[in-house]
């Protein structure tokens, strides 16, 4: 093989390789592309209660790898989890039978005015406490009289939390209660504010035990509210939390991981791979049929850079005036936080190497195919924002064709004509809008977009859009990646 050059022919072979997909939606992840950055490490950790990230950081990623025994053994040895740890799910994406959904979750909190912090302390009673509760308790078929026993009961239950804490120490081994998909326990803010803060209120409950654990899995924005964080000591769990970041070296890490566990490309991409390795270096490594990045190309961006751009040419232009493909494919998927998820990333490079060889062309992936492959990430996460905030369409999808950066004034009358925001609150009083923005005036949407990372407040009170968003949403900058056109904007 040519050491300059991945050969043309790995097209089809990278297709396959990469996911067209990355969420797992509650299914188990293939041990292949379990694949631990540092700061991941540590959110998962027994002792990590509180983990948070962006839509596609991982956090169902690691909500189900945790779930399943040889997983953990890959991940979690050195945290004392093992394939014997014993796994429970609170709430989840599909929350598993005998645990309480959305509907019955509203009427609990709503109808019956229980406070969440009683419902959430009952689910985790019935998930560790399990065969050994009372009889009394384990007869009940309704979440309300669960809830009241527990109620009725206190001295019985914190007994019973305390014996099985006991038990746990004896047996060497945790018990780790999940939460995840939060955004799914409610349709409205005070909703799931409330359902939120009680389940931190019962997070710090359990910091007194040794093998009792919960571990909650939440998006930025959900924590962002301070009736959530309005309980005694809630600082304890809100500030010992841990993001789920995606520092460019990691990205590429991740990369790696799948490329280098393809069942057809791997062989080849490792044996390639060590060319650019330092000498010395310590090669592949197999663990329980895993191939393991080595430590230099999870860390050195410059042994990194050297290897991707065998794939890509050294330039995104015919010079390098135009970038270089390591830095620049980064740079234009980061939201204003300078956050990257991989479903973006490796969407974007699937869609490159989906589209047809140019006439001349060297590398694997042209870097005009690169270009494309941000458009089509940036599609991927409009459809996104429209899935999780539909208010969000409603107040960006008008503005398409503008240039960014542009004042606040300009976006404003381009809502006034379109009558954006009255539309918008008729909506919100008719209940038809999931999580509307906290507040429908133009400067607490403006607030909650940048909250989001959509939108970046510069230093002369202009307001600028990154590429990832822009892109899809129409809106031109000049000197940028082109804008997907009005037939392809999200609908």
């Amino acid at each position: 093989m040519n050491e300059r050059y991945f050969p043309l022919e790995w097209r089809e072979r990278l297709i396959a390789a990469l996911p067209d997909e990355t969420s797992t939606h509650g299914n188990t992840p293939q041990a292949g592309h379990l694949y631990l950055p540092a700061t991941h490490a540590k959110a998962l950790h027994p002792d990590t209660m509180l983990v948070e990230g962006m839509r596609g950081s991982g956090k169902s990623f690691w909500c189900a790898a945790l779930q399943d025994p040889k997983l953990r053994a890959l991940i979690g040895a050195r945290f004392g989890i093992d394939a014997q740890t014993r796994v429970s799910v609170g709430f989840s994406e599909d929350p598993p039978e005998g645990i309480p959904g959305r509907d019955t979750l509203e009427v609990l909190l709503n109808r019956d005015k229980i406070k969440a912090r009683v419902i959430w302390r009952t689910v985790v009673f019935k998930l560790v406490v399990a065969e050994q509760a009372p009889e009394t308790f384990q007869k009940l078929g309704f979440w309300k009289e669960r809830i009241a026993w527990v109620l009725d009961h206190p001295e019985q239950v914190d007994q019973a939390f305390i014996q099985a804490d006991r038990q746990l120490v004896q047996e060497g081994r945790y018990h780790l209660v999940l939460f995840d998909a939060l955004d799914r326990i409610a349709n409205d803010w005070p909703s799931m504010n409330a359902l939120v803060k009680g389940i931190l209120q019962v997070v710090l409950d359990f910091r007194v035990y040794r093998r009792i654990r919960l571990k909650v899995f939440a998006r930025p924005d959900q924590l962002l509210d301070p009736s959530v964080s309005a309980f005694p000591d809630a600082s304890k769990v809100v500030t010992s939390r841990v993001s789920l970041q995606w520092p460019r070296t990691e990205m590429y890490g991740l990369l790696w991981q799948y490329l280098g566990n393809d069942p057809e490309l791997g062989g080849e991409f490792r044996q390639a791979s060590m060319q650019e390795l330092m000498s010395g270096a310590v090669p592949w490594k197999e663990q329980e049929g895993v191939w393991l990045v080595p430590e230099p190309l999870r860390r050195y961006e410059e042994i990194q850079k050297r290897l991707f751009h065998r794939m890509t040419g050294p330039w995104m232009g015919k010079d390098q005036r135009r970038g270089f493909p390591y830095s620049w494919l980064f740079g234009h998927l980061a939201d204003m936080h300078g956050q990257v998820t991989p479903r973006s990333f490796l969407a974007a490079l699937r869609c490159a190497a989906s589209i047809p060889s140019r006439d001349g062309q060297e590398y694997l992936l042209h870097y005009e195919s690169i270009k494309t492959g941000v458009q089509e990430a940036s599609k991927i996460r409009v459809a996104e924002l429209k899935e999780d905030y539909p208010w969000i369409n409603s107040v960006l999808k008008p503005l398409f064709g503008m240039v960014v950066p542009c004042s606040f004034q300009e976006i404003k009358d381009v809502w006034s004509a379109n009558n954006v925001l009255g539309r918008l609150r008729d909506e919100i009083q008719s209940e038809n809008v999931k999580l509307p923005p906290r507040e429908s005036t133009p400067e607490g949407i403006m607030e909650h977009l940048e909250q989001l990372g959509l939108m970046e407040r510069l230093r002369d009170r202009r307001f600028n859009m990154p590429d990832v968003y822009r892109v899809g949403y129409g809106l031109g900058r000049r000197g940028g990646v082109k804008p997907v056109n009005r037939k392809i904007q999200a609908e």
